[in-house]
């Protein structure tokens, strides 16, 4: 890939170079080391060469759940193979690494963290976890100005698309020439807003804005960051969409302070247009996930904070009663016309337990139906999955839902019927 990497260690790579350099990466290793001290001064040299970026990962305890012929040892155990391992749970390894470095770590999957040399850099990471990618507005007339410059205003237009504001002149690559034809930035993006519309620039401002409170609710967690320890482009981005900011901080900690009023997260699933609702919680895919509520968005970043991202999941259910986030894996989403559930990862956000469920060997797995529900409606795919949904429900298929959730369930009513399917058509036997 390009990237000049070497590696180090006192056994297999003894001769290895030990240098700074800005990305270490601390991968399975101090799960390994069955001396305490020795597990802290391997992170702790570690970060001693951290330029930039470290990555920290280990073992968790769901690995550990089921093995055979294990002995306790220290505080791990030594496994079948003779061994050793500690599982550690995920804010186990989060608090080790933070009292160990002296950090904040920030989860980037389940056992698995970053640790930021640099604060401004973490903050701009984290906050760009929860900054929508957007698209800009569609152009409605033509204007010979725009026509002339338009290659030259594109930076312009992106950069007020991703981050909802204007920018100043050193944000901008091209930010002098800009200039120097239009006078200000100012000027040059009157000639975008005569070629799109105004209103639905606000409505990208106003995204943005929420993007912003979502990311400064959630980082109460890992101890908000004082104002001046903000990249300059966050300090701008609070200057533009609250003016300063204690007032950002406000409107933030009300938001997540408003997550423990009773029904008010029941009610954000029931007023969503996206997603599948049931009497028990709203599915929806990854892909929908920057189009809910602000609400919603904050609830599912609880638990995206604490675990990170987690591998191959792509439906997200929450939970309407209780204060649970589940990642739900359908490998063949898009390809499957009734995909089968492979694993579900699931988070309780009072007492912080995860759970793991694999899937992926039983014989009789959950499936999805209505697979439109689950997406937005620009989503490739959407206008297939909801003309497949209207055939079947034409059919009787959906007569008793309560029958067909599982994939054995769901061929036997096919069968019954006729039926069979190729890809997203049904068709008969």
């Amino acid at each position: 890939m390009g990237y000049s990497a070497s590696g180090w260690d006192p056994v297999h790579r003894a001769d290895g170079e030990l240098k700074p350099t800005p990305i270490v990466n601390l991968g399975y290793v101090v799960n390994v080391i069955e001396n305490v001290q020795e597990r802290c001064d391997a992170v702790r040299q570690a970060w001693d060469l951290t330029e930039r970026l470290l990555l920290v990962s280990a073992r968790l305890s769901v690995d550990g759940r089921g093995l055979a012929n294990i002995q306790e040892y220290e505080d791990g155990c030594v496994t079948s193979r003779g061994t050793f391992q500690k599982f550690f749970d995920q804010q186990e390894l989060r608090n080790w690494i933070d009292s160990t470095l002296n950090v904040q770590a920030v989860a980037a999957a389940p056992g698995v963290f970053y640790v930021f040399r640099n604060q401004a850099e973490q903050a701009d990471f984290v906050a760009s976890r929860y900054r929508r990618s957007g698209t800009a507005p569609r152009f409605t007339a033509s204007a010979e100005l725009f026509e002339t410059h338009e290659k030259l205003l594109e930076p312009l237009i992106q950069f007020v698309t991703y981050r909802g504001r204007f920018p100043r002149e050193d944000e901008l690559a091209n930010g002098e020439a800009i200039v120097d034809v239009f006078g200000s930035l100012r000027r040059a993006f009157r000639v975008v807003l005569n070629v799109t519309e105004r209103s639905l620039w606000e409505q990208v401002k106003e995204e943005r804005r929420q993007d912003f409170m979502v990311y400064l609710a959630l980082s109460q967690f890992d101890g908000r960051s004082p104002y001046g320890r903000l990249p300059v482009s966050l300090q701008r981005d609070v200057k533009a969409f609250f003016g300063v900011y204690k007032r950002a901080c406000a409107a933030a900690d009300e938001l997540l302070f408003s997550l423990g009023d009773p029904g008010v997260v029941d009610e954000a699933c029931k007023q969503s247009s996206i997603g599948k609702l049931t009497p028990t919680a709203l599915y929806v895919h990854e892909s929908a996930l920057p189009g809910l509520s602000p609400i919603l968005r904050l609830y599912e970043g609880c638990a995206s904070g604490y675990v990170g991202r987690i591998d191959g999941a792509n439906i997200i259910k929450l939970d309407r009663s209780e204060p649970r986030i589940s990642y739900l894996s359908y490998p063949e989403f898009d390809k499957d016309a009734h995909p089968a559930l492979n694993m579900a990862v699931s988070v309780h956000l009072q007492t912080f337990r995860m759970r793991v469920r694999n899937y992926s060997t039983r014989r009789n797995r959950p499936i999805l139906h209505r697979k439109e529900l689950f997406v937005a409606p620009d989503y490739p795919g959407f206008g297939k999955f909801k003309r497949l949904t209207r055939i079947e429900e034409s059919k009787g298929l959906y007569a008793n839902t309560d029958k067909i959730g599982y994939e054995h369930e769901w061929n036997d009513t096919l069968t019954r019927n006729g039926l069979y399917l190729r890809g997203h058509r049904l068709l008969s036997l």
